[in-house]
């Protein structure tokens, strides 16, 4: 059973010390991260596409290995996804609920489960607001200078433009920290904030490498290439026809009959060819469709 303690002033962790209205104390709930660990804030939209799902789990799963902690808030989206692709990937995850941290009123509720998963981590939970405060409008701006005052880099996947995401965002900036942020699909509205933090001097995140870039690593020279290299290996010894359908579902997941239509195949030909590459553990189908994995 972890028990919740409280952080006086003295002891808040150095980076919090040096923001504009640090806070007076902090309770905690679960292991606060040692100094030596880089703190990554992630944050994005809480409606998010299926692509910003996989992008925070892929780069997430690329620091595997590093002394890196993934901070969020506890929130629906991409929040709660990168909380759980850290603990997928055995990083410590640091989450700042918009709430007291009394399990009465943790917000939001259905994430109470999530919570527990990154206190047994080796996690924490952490909030200034007083055990039993509930969550309410002026909560999660509060909450969000923490989680970017904390941090040595904020990353942002997905945001509209007028969201809460950007409000972490521009606190990173106000606090000399370094911003990235993910590049989407230029239809979608859910790369609005992204692309205009690009505009305004926010690093693209492509690739793992450019958070490791960002947070201060070395990048791993050539990874790039060998991943070209192992998908190679991987896709070698498949047929023409197998090959293409990969290089469709590469861009985007696509539904059987969307790829009868791509290939000009018949509905039996695509179904022969997913059957082939599933058996062969090269992609699964979701909810949009099948997709490399």
């Amino acid at each position: 059973m972890h028990e919740i303690y409280t952080l006086e002033k003295e002891a808040t962790p150095l980076p919090l010390k040096h923001i504009p209205q640090p806070p007076s104390k902090l309770y905690v709930k679960g292991k606060m991260p040692a100094e030596d660990t880089v703190l990554l804030c992630v944050v994005g939209a809480r409606e998010h596409s299926s692509y910003g799902e996989d992008v925070c789990k892929k780069l997430i799963a690329g620091l595997k290995g590093y002394n890196i902690c993934i901070v969020s808030g506890l929130a629906i989206g991409i929040d709660g996804i990168a909380h759980r692709a850290a603990l997928e990937t055995g990083l410590q995850t640091v989450a700042f609920p918009g709430s007291g941290l009394d399990p009465k009123v943790l917000y939001p509720a259905s994430h109470a489960r999530l919570a527990e998963e990154i206190v047994y981590a080796g996690g924490a939970l952490i909030s200034e607001l007083e055990m039993q405060t509930v969550a309410a409008p002026w909560t999660f701006p509060q909450r969000n200078r923490l989680m970017a005052g904390i941090s040595k880099a904020t990353l942002v996947i997905e945001a509209e433009l007028l969201s809460g995401t950007l409000i972490t965002s521009r606190l990173a900036s106000d606090y000399n920290r370094e911003v990235g942020a993910v590049p989407g699909n230029i239809f979608s509205p859910l790369s609005a904030g992204p692309h205009m933090l690009i505009r305004g001097g926010a690093i693209p995140i492509t690739c793992t490498d450019d958070i490791l870039e960002m947070l201060g690593f070395e990048r791993r020279d050539g990874m790039g290439q060998e991943q070209r290299i192992v998908q190679a290996n991987l896709f070698g010894g498949l047929n023409e026809n197998e090959k293409r359908v990969i290089e469709i579902l590469q861009i985007e997941p696509r539904t059987a009959e969307q790829l009868v239509q791509k290939t000009g195949h018949s509905a039996r030909v695509v179904n022969e060819i997913l059957s082939s590459l599933e058996v062969q553990g090269l992609i699964e189908e979701g909810e949009r469709g099948f997709r490399v994995k």
